[in-house]
């Protein structure tokens, strides 16, 4: 993840019953989180972040990086389906920084 609000790779292929360790690592020069989840949790998520944008929290879900740190984040993918990630640090979510976890 990045200060252009993306994360590479954007699109991730796993399959229904794995579990996957994600390394992740923050390259931009502001922090970044990365949130496993559902798309309309994940709206939800943000706009109450957006009334408390200093809110810290520690889910199983996700994951937040200071700039130039990296960390990892451990899932289980039951169902096949779509389950989205992004950052829902305030502006993030909405500038793009978002991806797919496509589950076969």
């Amino acid at each position: 993840m990045d200060d252009t609000m993306r994360f590479t790779p954007g699109e991730i292929q796993v399959n229904a019953g794995e579990t996957i360790r994600f390394f992740i690592k923050n390259a931009g020069k502001v922090p970044h989180e990365m949130v496993i989840g559902s798309m309309a949790d994940m709206k939800a998520h943000a706009a109450e972040m957006r009334k408390a944008p200093g809110m810290k929290h520690a889910e199983p879900n996700m994951i937040t990086l200071d700039p130039g740190k990296m960390g990892g984040l451990v899932w289980q993918f039951d169902q096949t389906g779509t389950v989205d990630f992004a950052c829902l640090l305030p502006g993030h979510m909405e500038a793009g920084m978002v991806g797919k976890v496509k589950v076969s």
